[in-house]
């Protein structure tokens, strides 16, 4: 049998077609579906904008959108290795059965959190209008009312009361994917589509983890990350994180094919520029290079469209590309703009008995840095953020002012770094030479690996050295420091609302993952930070800046209200999926020095089956409390029935508040009947009564029947005879301040309903 040298194809016979590999299989499905989101984002932006988002306009030009973005995020020109090199088909069938798995058990036990008490229900009630009416903002839809009264509430919880209409909180960019799983299959769609998000994100993490650690380590790190509490909790309802973890690892791993391109380029593909000068004249290798650059930065910039938060997860992204652009001006590696010593990530050791392994995965992990990309990354980094705020501005107004506080700091701090990248980029020849002499001193690659040991001991110690508290300075400070007073409470914890809990961050990433996990990330970041100081494995650079400074940015200071499940979202982005592919690789690199020091392969099978299990059991452990009782079941039937009670020509006037607060838009959305709330009088949570008949009478006088709602029978029996519109009885999220949570929560949703004046209304 012939054999086939590397950069050479066996001649095909007539009428056969050569089968892709199964890393170009694994390369393709796991960025796939990074660029599929960016151009159903790309398409349905500026449809919404334009008032024009329906499935006729929205469906054939996201489809477009994203089979472009495909075509040039994935295309492979000729003499290109595979993205992923040295994957087989048992490991690739492995990453998918995890990634379907995952999905089908979160879409069987996924969840059904329509009415509004918390970020979940308001992303769904956003989609439904989207799906609906495809325009913001929501009108008040006063003429049902009579006109304008100042005793009408048409703001809620969730949505804000803007500049004469309703506008939804948050941004935009998960209720135009949501919406789409609402045009599909109506409410059933729509709650169903988080599981399919939440495989896509551990097929997607997977692709990452196996271009930087070899593929057999993504068949460990992919379910691993998938059975932990927060990837299961917000891959059953409607959350951002879930879709801004793909647009962000599915960025990275564009990013680390666009330098392995340019590495696997065969030598002497370009050209001489005819000038003389003798630069390169890029090829079709530099083009695609850079295409796929462009989109890396573009999917990454798009996080902000889906969270404002993703601002500081991309702010890495602009370094990087700043670092780049002055690499290339510097010509640090001759006429190609690239650097970095690559080699084997393991050592002179490796090239021992799995030496060739060790190549295969360096050859994986996606080359040495190239300058040539900074240009093409910058500018898809800027065109996706810049899409984001223009989204965030003309969309989501008091979302921002509200927010203001965190993230105009933020912005300032991006607006600095970008111009020290400029700067550094027009200094770059001038900055080439101390940079090289700062590299050579022999302290510096030590000092960075202890200082990462340091920053997470530092965390470990946080709870014994600070405690984070907040005194009420705002109404909303206020709301929340009575929120965990009462949680405390019901914690049997002593009440104190301005604590935060802050200095637990790194507990609760342990909970979820488990120690061993936190110190073989820990071990593996500081021994690539000391590799990257002298040189090597440049395609770490930015996977661990990223990860690296969302991990210390959110552990400092994670900006939520600390009951758990809840808080655990916000290390699902970044935090979570990045610790578990530090993990694997620090186990990956353990192994491999138990083989350099020479022992035997039994004990070094004893050490990677008990590395296995101490990565694999804490987090299903944690899980097991929580993973088998899906929250809000039977919120939808309840809805659907109260919606059914509901007269077709009615006006629904909400008179207590905490029921104005959760069905106001589920009123006006969901059932499609003009709906606000009515002003509730001083120190009570009931509307006055001269204001609800007032109001009754202008509704009769716009030709529509006023229907009052409230929480209990008494207090619509002034006003008509009662009805239970709603009796539901169902599951919440357990609220844990100090442990991991380990079961689920009761509750009880009362909605009674009277017609004044009329006829009794139907129960549902």
């Amino acid at each position: 049998m012939r054999s086939t040298r590397p950069g050479r194809t066996r001649p095909l016979s007539a009428g056969r077609t050569r089968r892709p590999s199964a890393g170009r299989v694994l390369a393709v499905a796991s960025t796939a579906p990074a660029l599929a989101l960016a151009g159903w984002l790309l398409a349905g932006l500026p449809l919404l904008l334009l008032g024009w988002f329906r499935p006729l306009a929205a469906v054939p030009l996201g489809l477009a959108a994203a089979a472009l973005l495909c075509r040039y995020g994935l295309r492979r020109p000729a003499g290109a290795a595979p993205a992923i090199a040295g994957a087989t088909a048992w490991q690739v069938a492995g990453v998918l059965a995890a990634a379907v798995g995952s999905g089908l058990f979160n879409a069987l036990l996924h969840g059904e959190q329509l009415i509004v008490r918390r970020d979940p229900a308001t992303y769904a009630q956003y989609a439904v209008w989207l799906a609906e009416h495809g325009s913001l903002p929501i009108p008040y839809g006063e003429a049902a009312f009579g006109g304008p009264d100042p005793a009408l509430r048409s703001g809620s919880v969730g949505f804000f009361d803007h500049g004469g209409a309703v506008v939804p909180q948050f941004m935009p960019g998960p209720p135009l994917v949501y919406a789409l799983g609402h045009w599909l299959g109506g409410l059933p769609g729509l709650l169903l589509t988080p599981a399919v998000l939440g495989a896509v994100a551990v097929l997607v993490f997977a692709g990452t983890v196996a271009r930087l650690a070899g593929a057999r380590w993504a068949v460990l790190a992919a379910p691993v990350l998938a059975v932990c509490v927060p990837v299961l909790y917000t891959s059953r309802t409607t959350f951002s994180e879930i879709l801004s973890l793909i647009l962000l690892f599915g960025g990275l791993s564009l990013l680390l094919d666009a330098h392995s391109r340019l590495r696997t380029a065969p030598p002497g593909s370009g050209r001489t520029d005819p000038s003389g000068i003798g630069r390169a004249v890029p090829d079709g290798s530099d083009r695609a290079a850079g295409t796929g650059a462009f989109l890396g930065g573009l999917v990454l910039g798009l996080a902000v469209l889906v969270r404002i938060d993703g601002l500081r997860d991309v702010l890495p992204v602009l370094a990087y590309a700043g670092a780049l652009i002055a690499l290339r001006r510097a010509g640090a590696a001759g006429g190609s703009g690239g650097t970095g010593e690559h080699g084997s990530p393991d050592g002179p050791g490796a090239e021992g008995a799995g030496g060739s392994e060790a190549r295969r995965e360096a050859g994986a992990a996606g080359g040495r840095l190239d300058g040539r990309l900074g240009a093409p990354l910058l500018g898809g980094l800027l065109a996706g953020t810049g899409l984001g705020f223009a989204a965030a501005f003309l969309l989501a107004e008091p979302y921002l002012e509200y927010l203001s506080g965190s993230w105009r700091p933020l912005l300032a701090v991006c607006a600095a770094v970008l111009l020290l990248t400029l700067a550094a980029a027009a200094l770059g020849p001038r900055l080439a030479g101390p940079l090289r002499r700062a590299a050579g001193v022999r302290w510096l690659p030590e000092a960075a690996a202890g200082l990462v040991a340091a920053a997470m001991a530092a965390f470990a110690l946080r709870p014994w050295l600070q405690t984070v508290t907040r005194v009420p300075a705002t109404p909303e400070d206020r709301e929340t420091a009575e929120f965990i007073a009462r949680t405390q409470a019901a914690n049997g914890l002593p009440a104190d609302g301005t604590r935060l809990y802050y200095e637990d961050a790194l507990h609760w990433v342990a909970w979820y993952l488990g120690a061993p996990a936190v110190l073989l990330a820990t071990l593996a970041a500081a021994v690539l930070a000391h590799r990257l100081v002298r040189g090597r494995a440049p395609e770490w650079l930015l996977p661990l800046a990223v990860v690296g400074w969302t991990t210390v940015t959110t552990l400092y200071r994670p900006a939520i209200t600390p009951d758990h499940p809840w808080a655990a979202r916000r290390l699902v982005p970044v935090v979570l999926p990045g610790l578990v592919l530090l993990a694997v690789w620090g186990l990956r690199w353990v192994l491999r020095r138990a083989r350099e020091r020479g022992y035997g392969p039994a004990a070094r099978r004893a050490a990677a089956v008990a590395g296995v299990l101490l990565l694999a059991a804490p987090g299903t452990v944690t899980s097991i409390g929580t993973a088998f009782t899906p929250v809000g079941r039977g919120e939808r039937a309840a809805v659907e029935g109260m919606c059914a009670a509901l007269p077709a020509d009615a006006s629904v006037l909400i008179v207590e508040r905490v029921t104005a607060d959760r069905f106001t838009q589920l009123v006006r959305g969901v059932c499609g009947v003009p709906a606000a709330g009515v002003a509730v009088a001083p120190g009570t949570d009931l509307a006055a009564r001269s204001d609800v008949t007032r109001l009754v009478d202008r509704v009769r006088a716009a030709g529509r029947r006023p229907v009052l709602l409230a929480a209990e029978a008494g207090q619509l029996a002034p006003y008509g005879t009662p009805v239970q519109v709603m009796r539901l009885r169902t599951r919440q999220d357990e609220r844990s301040l100090t442990s991991a949570p380990d079961g689920t929560w009761s509750l009880a949703v009362d909605v009674w309903m009277a017609v004044p004046g009329g006829e009794p209304a139907r129960s549902s």
